[in-house]
């Protein structure tokens, strides 16, 4: 007979977690399903930051501007991989519209209100698991290396104001005050003092597993390829495994598109090869999230180790690293800190895509049984808990917490 249960979760990242443990204390029969260990993708590999400021769609009319260059230059911050082109060529359209002015402004309206509360929500969740101590209250800074750049920033984080975003604008002096350990090299930067930072989100992932177990989650490790409805309820199959939920939520990030065709939606999920390399050291030179703006990543101080974590390939699911988007994130450490010495580690891991930077929640188009969670782009850490407020919510039968209109599969 074919095993049931009330809700099961496809994807065992940070949002699938979240997701599980809001529904089992709910009082819900909760299965996970997923391949891999707990956290073991980008919700392990990020740069760690709850970026309550990070309301900006990638696709801005900026980028607009300098699209062909960023994109076919191997070395910028944006990029193609070359292999991926042609597949990406329907998905890179669909980036071009919303770069216009009148769409970037509207996915940024829709970007803010979901990361309004981020930084509340994650205090309250870090201490729900044990992770309180992992949780620094210490803002995250972006950086800029000339006046110019400088000056260009005003007007960004006016912008980001307006949004109900709080940023204070540092010169020089003020940069030395807050990072005594950056070199004078930047004239001046942007502090977000409500940013938070996870100093091992590894462990903080494993915090969630657990107590998403504690609760009484089931985790169960098999490739879901397998999606259909069965008189009101889904079947998920897939490496000789079956199961029959009364709902599936869909959760699996750069994994999750095929899922989702099968349920009914044909969402313009792409892939961005996300990258970080890892120097131990007892006491990281930093002490808060930096970001050089013109380079594109951030410099992340972890436990035991500086993790510089960042910028965007495009480019599919292939397993092998770019070895020269690794050298360009020591190249351009180095050019900050040029004493470090080869990185400790490298990681090559995969972060979901899509043309306007928003994510995916809520109902598929054909019925709640299916529910979708997934697309958070580089911000999934930062909306964990308030995506699993939206699911926890619709599966109550509650109001969600913001407008899911621009969210809704139906938008593409």
């Amino acid at each position: 007979m074919m095993p049931r249960v009330e809700i099961a979760i496809v994807g065992a990242g940070v949002i699938g977690l979240t997701i599980a443990l809001r529904l089992a204390q709910s009082g819900h029969e909760v299965v996970v399903i997923d391949p891999g260990d707990p956290g073991a993708g980008a919700s392990y590999g990020n740069a760690g930051t709850i970026a309550d400021y990070a309301v900006m769609p990638v696709g801005t009319p900026d980028v607009l501007r300098h699209l062909p260059g960023l994109l076919f230059d191997a070395t910028s911050p944006l990029a193609i991989r070359r292999a991926a082109i042609l597949s990406l060529a329907p998905w890179l359209l669909r980036f071009l519209r919303q770069s216009l002015p009148g769409p970037a402004a509207r996915n940024a309206r829709a970007i803010a209100a979901l990361v309004a509360d981020a930084a509340a929500r994650w205090q309250d969740l870090a201490g729900e698991v044990g992770g309180a101590a992992l949780l620094q209250d210490r803002g995250a800074l972006y950086l800029y290396d000339s006046a110019a750049t400088f000056a260009a920033a005003g007007r960004d984080m006016g912008f980001r104001r307006s949004l109900g975003v709080q940023v204070d604008l540092v010169d020089r002096a003020g940069l030395t005050a807050l990072e005594p350990g950056l070199p004078p090299a930047f004239a001046g930067g942007a502090f977000f003092p409500k940013a938070r930072f996870l100093t091992d989100p590894g462990q903080m992932v494993a915090l969630l597993a657990a107590a998403a177990r504690a609760a009484g989650v089931v985790f169960q490790r098999w490739p879901v390829t397998g999606l259909q409805r069965d008189d009101r309820r889904v079947v998920l199959s897939g490496s000789g495994q079956r199961i029959i939920a009364r709902q599936v939520v869909i959760a699996a990030g750069a994994y999750s598109r095929p899922l989702a065709v099968m349920a009914g939606d044909r969402v313009p999920l792409e892939t961005e090869r996300g990258y970080h390399v890892e120097y131990d050291m007892a006491v990281p030179r930093l002490t808060r999230p930096v970001c050089p703006t013109r380079q594109g990543f951030y410099l992340c101080p972890m436990a035991g180790r500086l993790r510089v974590a960042g910028t965007v390939e495009l480019g599919g699911l292939s397993p092998r690293p770019t070895p020269h988007r690794i050298a360009k994130l020591v190249e351009g450490t180095r050019s900050i800190f040029p004493d470090l010495p080869e990185p400790s580690r490298t990681w090559l891991g995969f972060r979901p895509s899509l043309p306007d930077s928003l994510p995916v929640i809520g109902p598929s188009r054909g019925g709640a049984e299916v529910l979708y969670a997934f697309g958070h782009g580089h911000i999934g850490l930062t909306l964990a808990p308030i995506t699993a407020a939206i699911i926890a919510g619709l599966v109550a039968g509650r109001a969600p917490p913001v407008d899911l209109a621009a969210v809704a599969a139906t938008r593409f």
